[in-house]
């Protein structure tokens, strides 16, 4: 202890109490002493800060030039010869006193400012540690141990100690949880209140359903099956859109699981919440009828301009494409990037004939064509212009002029 400064056990507490490798720890300690050796000796000093990890102790040699013993002009960088050869006989006026600085060098006072620095460095090592950690896990799916239960938001601890923050605005309606439940959530974001990094959590965040669904369904994870979008209202309806690049892969069933397995576990953590998943297209028509599943549509008038969308469908089914509290129909405009307006079918009457009826006059993937937009009938296919026609089913201007003609010799209109 008198040769060397063995500062990891004087100073015992900071590795008991603070998550730090001994290595940083005893990079902490060299640059607090560096500091309070230029505040005693001065900047002039010279010093050697030598730091041994591996035995936990800091040695600090301090080195003076031997001047005449008149010539000593500051006595934090020179010694008279006449105190030099005290300390070795064979010194001579021009070499360099090495000598070693011993705890008990420093005063009392010096023990504790020392001992403030070293708290207020390890306080601001941690913050800066706790901030990068977090701010390089944004999105990513952490488990903590609830610790304190409050109105406004809930304090959880994660596996190293760290507290993380999971306000009301980032619960699940029907959240409920007590001290000593475990809590999985994704990191939303990470903030600075005076000084001090404060990381919150959310479990309403799209993110969060991605990231159970990584968990939970091995072709997500390994990166088969692609989540292009996530719209939720946080426990009570969510839609997912994905797209599977392997043709012998059926996204959707493939999220599902065999009868439901794979989601539900999905669900349950959702507390209950409503999950459609959604098979990707690039044909917008056929993405809005998609994303107002489970209703089924008549009918769609697109507005590209003004990202707008009036469809159309049996009475029985406004109901569901609207759906409880307008979550369903509020969710698949998000999720389409339309403003979706739902319209009572007034063209579809019992006189109207259903589209697979002209099978005989057309293959069936050109009557799948006019089906995947929303024309399944006779009428449906009137209701839309022949330029819209010909614009969304990308068929040959040929093809619809036909389908045209034989709609209206059927249902014996003009």
């Amino acid at each position: 202890m008198e040769d060397n400064l063995n500062l990891i056990e004087t100073f015992a507490e900071f590795k008991e109490f603070k998550n730090i490798e001994r290595e940083t720890l005893m990079r902490i300690l060299e640059d607090v002493f560096r500091t309070t050796l230029t505040k005693k000796y001065g900047p002039d000093a010279n010093f050697e800060v030598i730091v041994n990890v591996d035995r936990g102790d800091l040695e600090i040699q301090r080195y003076r030039e031997i001047v005449e013993d008149d010539e000593v002009e500051n006595e934090f960088t020179q010694i008279a010869l006449s105190e030099a050869i005290k300390i070795e006989p064979d010194f001579e006026v021009g070499e360099e006193v090495m000598e070693n600085v011993r705890l008990s060098d420093f005063a009392r006072r010096e023990i504790l400012v020392l001992r403030q620095n070293l708290i207020s460095k390890i306080m601001e090592y941690e913050k800066n540690m706790i901030y990068a950690k977090y701010e390089n896990r944004i999105g990513e799916l952490i488990t903590g141990e609830v610790s304190q239960v409050w109105r406004k938001e809930i304090l959880v601890i994660d596996e190293d100690g760290v507290e993380l923050l999971l306000p009301k605005s980032e619960q699940i309606p029907s959240d409920k949880y007590k001290k000593g439940d475990t809590l999985s959530a994704v990191v939303n974001r990470v903030e600075i209140k005076g000084a001090t990094p404060v990381i919150i959590i959310s479990r309403t965040a799209p993110t969060f359903l991605e990231r159970l669904m990584e968990t939970e369904i091995p072709e997500v994870y390994d990166g088969l099956i692609t989540i292009k979008n996530v719209v939720r209202s946080p426990g009570e309806r969510a839609k997912v859109l994905v797209e599977s690049f392997d043709d012998r892969i059926d996204p959707v069933g493939a999220c599902v699981g065999m009868k439901g397995s794979r989601i539900h576990s999905i669900v349950r953590e959702l507390r209950n919440e409503n999950i459609d998943v959604i098979n990707y297209t690039v044909n917008n028509t056929l993405l809005i009828s998609r994303a107002l599943s489970p209703a089924k549509i008549s009918s769609i008038q697109i507005d590209e301009e003004n990202k707008t969308a009036n469809v159309y469908m049996k009475p029985d089914q406004v109901s569901l494409a609207i759906g409880k509290g307008g979550y369903n129909i509020k969710l698949a405009s998000r999720l389409a990037g339309y403003e979706i307006d739902v319209f009572r079918d007034d063209i579809i009457e019992e006189e109207d004939v259903d589209l697979d009826e002209f099978s005989d006059e057309f293959d069936q993937w050109v009557i799948d064509a006019f089906k995947n937009i929303g024309c399944d009938t006779a009428k449906s296919v009137l209701a839309l212009t022949r330029e819209e026609l010909i614009q969304r089913t990308d068929l040959e201007e040929e093809t619809v002029d036909a389908m045209i003609a034989s709609v209206k010799n059927e249902l014996d209109v003009d």
